[in-house]
């Protein structure tokens, strides 16, 4: 609070007037304005320069004077006793400080003033080094760029081709949504982007682990300065019960499927492969004639080559196809996930009266169906944990563990019993031979 102006003080007051505190005195002069009002001024020494701090009021002037003496009378006693270390340790601060041009007290002033913001040096030190790395210079590259030196260096190491088309497939669909600068994207915008995908929690994890290489690759580069997949939200997936369809289901499904992916739905169901598999499968990988499905190594989870047989009512469902070229799987990753609600969701029937068709609910789609029910199936068929084993690319171990018992033989007969409609009427082999007891 500022004290309010005074007229001239008493006659015979001599100026300026000294204020003492032991050895230490400090002096307040008066000026007269030129209006006829006093002015007050302290000298201050204490950052070693002479300078005045004026006063309107004479009171409150030899008061801040009597307070500057006592704390540099304080001082000069702190100073006295001073060791030799607390004296380097002053000297050495003095003059680490010199070529910034900051004296010690501001230093200290604006260490104390950051302290009370943050409450720790470390945070400080961070906070410091973030804005350095925020305001370095940066090589400006797209998104979709950076994408493509992603993969040139990655398959310039030797990475798998199946590793590369996943990588491609999930990064290109990122850096289709966002065509700008790399360095611009925020957390915020890759978890509306990853929310909106709508995705199972396995796919998330999945893209997050991509997406946060991509951006790691950018830093190391200089293309950004920070990583916005850090801050996203981390799924957690559990195992869970592991869920098979029934055979009434799984013809549900077959029919409510599109063409293009009616063989994808087959083929996990009655040769078990896993989705990732399907997408990079080739329909040169599909040899009907001699009734087996070619995993190749870059395509297998594994990287390890294996043959599955083609079961008898597959052979079926896959016949229309025989002619077909390219992937069995024409679209993305995440339009293969698509396609697997909407064919769940499509097997809804609606009630009719009139063709007194009674309305059934949809048939759940259950993560990992398909493969869970071909191994049941499968393991029910023929009993050796061993041959199914190295038909879907695991462990005898795993086999056991998570498929025995599951379905009995009868119910594996009506599993591979399942055919088109068209071929309803055809009586196939329930089982392969390669699959019999």
């Amino acid at each position: 609070m500022k004290a309010t102006a005074s007229r001239r003080t008493k006659q015979g007051e001599s100026w300026p007037r000294s204020v003492r505190h032991g050895q230490v005195e400090i002096k307040v002069y008066r000026r007269v304005t030129p209006s006829g009002f006093n002015n007050f001024m302290v000298a201050d020494w204490s950052s070693g320069k002479r300078r005045f701090v004026s006063y309107s009021d004479e009171s409150v002037a030899l008061t801040e004077a009597a307070s500057m003496a006592r704390k540099q009378s304080e001082l000069g006693t702190m100073a006295a006793q001073i060791t030799t270390a607390q004296a380097a340790d002053y000297v050495n601060s003095v003059n680490e400080l010199k070529p910034f041009n900051v004296t010690l007290p501001q230093a200290v002033s604006t260490i104390t003033q950051a302290l009370k913001v943050t409450g720790s040096l470390e945070v400080i030190l961070e906070a410091v080094k973030l804005y350095r790395q925020r305001h370095r210079k940066i090589v400006n590259k797209r998104v979709a760029e950076v994408v493509e030196e992603v993969l040139k260096i990655k398959k310039a190491r030797g990475a798998s081709l199946r590793y590369l088309n996943d990588l491609d497939s999930r990064l290109g669909a990122f850096a289709k949504s966002f065509q700008g600068d790399i360095a611009s994207v925020t957390t915020a915008q890759v978890q509306e982007w990853l929310d909106k995908l709508d995705l199972s929690g396995q796919s998330v994890k999945n893209f997050r682990t991509v997406l946060n290489l991509l951006f790691t690759f950018a830093i190391a580069r200089g293309y950004a300065v920070d990583n916005p997949v850090a801050g996203v939200e981390r799924v957690k997936v559990n195992g869970g019960e592991i869920e098979i369809y029934s055979p009434a289901e799984i013809q549900r499904l077959l029919t409510a499927a599109s063409s293009d992916f009616e063989p994808c739905v087959a083929i996990g169901a009655f040769a078990g492969l896993r989705s990732a598999e399907i997408e990079r499968l080739e329909w040169q990988d599909v040899r009907l004639a001699e009734k087996l499905i070619v995993i190749g190594k870059d395509k297998a989870k594994t990287a390890s080559r294996r043959i599955v047989p083609i079961s008898d009512n597959l052979a079926l469902w896959l016949t229309p196809y025989a002619e077909k070229t390219g992937k069995v799987w024409p679209g993305t990753s995440i339009g293969y996930y698509k396609a697997e609600q909407k064919t769940a969701a499509d097997t809804e029937i609606k009630a009719n009266k009139d063709e007194d068709i009674k309305p059934q609910k949809p048939v759940k789609w259950k993560a990992n169906g398909l493969r869970h029910s071909a191994a049941s199936y499968l393991f029910a068929a023929c009993n050796d944990a061993g041959r199914v084993a190295g038909y879907l690319g695991n462990s005898a171990a795993v086999i056991h563990r998570h498929y025995r018992e599951l379905v009995k033989p009868s119910d594996a007969v009506k599993w591979f019993s399942v055919v088109p409609e068209q071929a309803a009427n055809v009586l196939p082999m329930a089982l392969p031979l390669s699959l019999s007891r």
